[in-house]
């Protein structure tokens, strides 16, 4: 069995952004030359996302503005910006959009459903952070 590890790193220029990043995980893919098996890829900081979704932008804001009216960005009102932070609503938002996702991998591509893409979200943006692709498999 193989194993392959690659790390994206991404610097968004808002502090709420979803980032497409299919086209990235496949050419890790393609890198690890592994045909048959699985690929991990999750967000490796606390206040952002990996999930799985249409690529349609009115489903994107769509998430933003429930994220935003469920889980406001007023810092006033969580107890984790009492430490200093400011972003306790991007730790929660984190949450609810997932850590990260699993895909299948037959004959070298990704066992997809319709529509589906891979999206990095970010929820504290605006500096450095990183992505874990892992691979294994034959």
């Amino acid at each position: 069995m193989k194993s392959y590890k690659k790390e994206l790193w991404f610097n968004t220029k808002n502090k709420v952004e979803f980032v497409n990043i299919t086209s990235r995980v496949e050419d890790v893919l393609r890198e690890s030359g592994v045909n048959e098996g699985l690929c991990l890829v999750n967000a490796m900081h606390i206040t952002a996302s990996v999930f799985i979704n249409d690529a349609e932008s009115g489903l994107h804001q769509d998430f933003i503005d429930w994220l935003e009216k469920n889980i406001p960005s007023n810092p006033g009102i969580y107890k984790h910006n009492k430490t200093g932070e400011t972003n306790g609503d991007a730790h929660i938002k984190r949450q609810f959009m997932g850590r990260e996702v699993v895909i299948a991998i037959t004959g070298g591509k990704f066992d997809f459903g319709p529509w589906e893409e891979i999206y990095y979200g970010e929820f504290d943006g605006q500096r450095k952070k990183r992505v874990l692709v892992k691979i294994i498999g034959e």
